[in-house]
């Protein structure tokens, strides 16, 4: 039996990504084969093809941040009642494949009833979004927020997961989604126009948290818009996207931002969140708050409190077609890649 795997060759154009055949692989201790259902197309790999993303692995290598699936096979030292069984996985790479390779340690069951495709997009995004709030900004009842992006994948489950906790959000975007996110609740405001201006119009004193994917000059203004106690949170660097030179020089200079804001004495927090960064306090500990948090998310999937934004769904062999649409920014919520 063969799996399909979508291969990234080096920095290349969209049409450049190669499709692959090679056997299913064969799982060992502590592992699972997962046939994929429904796998995620993010940001990630916008800056992987173009050889920008912070860690990514060296060419070639198979992409996709996450996805959905059937495991089909379990090594020793796995539950066996795990196969048959749909669930979601992070795996950084190797997602954009018919059959992946994982760590059981990392799989999350997914609710019944949860479509694979609406459920996978909030595996990257809806981990990252969670933590984010409840982790990071620890978010309350009747705060304000400002979500700056918010149309894009995780923006959009970011938002729904705020007014699920009671927060009043304000979220940038262009127009033309201006009415789905009034339907999720969001105040809308333009991000071309005066973002600084209408975020002080809508709340003056300031706001208690901003998730800012932008990176760059934006993580000082979204800072200026902070009320006293409040967190910023930098998640990315979507402004340097198409940037050359250091890959990992657009991470580093917001890390210097953050901990400059975090010396001054005006009870504001500033953090740049990377959802691997907890590795750092051991691996069991990590795995085990991505199943929790992550698995929390699926549950107000699964009970309505939380909606999936499926922009669109492509076949895994049109990968191509799926990334250019991702990146021509025309599109609210995640675009998904099925078998």
């Amino acid at each position: 039996m063969n799996a399909t795997e979508v291969i990234l060759p080096g920095v290349v154009e969209p049409e450049g990504l190669q499709i692959s055949t090679v056997p299913v692989p064969e799982p060992v201790a502590g592992q699972v084969v997962i046939r994929m259902e429904a796998a995620g197309v993010s940001f990630a790999e916008q800056q992987m093809r173009r050889g920008r993303y912070y860690d990514q692995p060296p060419f070639p290598f198979v992409p996709g941040y996450d996805l959905v699936g059937v495991v089909e096979a379990a090594g020793s030292e796995v539950d066996a009642r795990l196969v048959g069984t749909r669930v979601a996985v992070l795996t950084k790479v190797g997602g954009w494949a018919s059959h992946v390779l994982v760590d059981a340690a990392m799989v999350v069951r997914v609710p019944d009833g949860v479509d694979p495709a609406e459920a996978e997009t909030v595996v990257l995004n809806g981990i990252t979004a969670w933590q984010m709030l409840h982790r990071k900004a620890r978010v309350r009842a009747g705060q304000t927020i400002l979500v700056h992006g918010a149309n894009g994948g995780v923006g959009t489950t970011l938002v729904q997961l705020a007014r699920l906790a009671d927060v009043r959000v304000i979220g940038t975007a262009s127009p033309r989604h201006h009415d789905q996110l009034r339907e999720l609740g969001v105040i809308p405001i333009d991000y071309r126009a005066d973002v600084p201006a209408a975020v002080r119009a809508l709340a003056p004193g300031g706001v208690d948290a901003v998730f800012d994917h932008l990176g760059g000059a934006s993580v000082i203004a979204s800072w200026r818009l902070l009320a006293r106690g409040g967190t910023l949170v930098a998640y990315g660097s979507a402004t340097t996207r198409d940037d050359s030179g250091n890959k990992q020089l657009p991470v580093l200079k917001i890390l210097g931002r953050v901990w400059t804001r975090n010396a001054l004495p005006n009870g504001r927090h500033a953090y740049f969140y990377n959802i691997w960064a907890g590795r750092s306090f051991g691996r069991r500990r990590f795995q085990a708050r991505l199943r929790h948090d992550l698995g929390q998310v699926l549950a107000a999937m699964a009970q309505g409190d939380i909606s999936a934004q499926v922009a669109a769904r492509f076949p895994l062999a049109q990968a191509a077609e799926a990334l250019r649409l991702a990146e021509s920014k025309t599109v609210a919520g995640k675009i998904v890649l099925v078998p």
